[in-house]
């Protein structure tokens, strides 16, 4: 969890191939899963926002290929130290907001 502004810039555009600029959160852990960082751009500048905790861990999503999509609900859980795999969604009407909301990525 070394990198800072520009590194995460470069593996957001690099590995996630996203656009850092598109106004996403994009969340980073370190291997342990009791780092985080979230790197996000307000229309304005860049932020970096991080997060250490002190007991306990994070139950982060697991993919294939690194890449998991979140819903505004499911990055609260997320931080709120819920289990996202012990959970279900429920069919649930909810008109559109963006194309990726969050995108997580492991930083090792």
């Amino acid at each position: 969890m070394r990198l800072g502004f520009q590194g995460l810039y470069a593996l957001v555009i690099g590995k996630l191939q996203q656009n850092p600029r598109s106004g996403h959160l994009f969340l980073f852990a370190n291997k342990r899963r009791d780092r985080m960082k979230i790197f996000f751009f307000d229309s304005n500048s860049l932020w970096v926002c991080s997060r250490r905790m002190e007991q306990g861990r994070l139950h982060w999503p697991v993919s294939a290929d690194g890449r998991v999509q979140l819903s505004s609900e499911e990055f609260a859980l997320l931080i709120g130290g819920i289990d996202l795999t012990e959970t279900s969604k429920r069919n649930w009407y909810r008109r559109p907001i963006a194309e990726d909301p969050v995108i997580v990525r492991n930083a090792s």
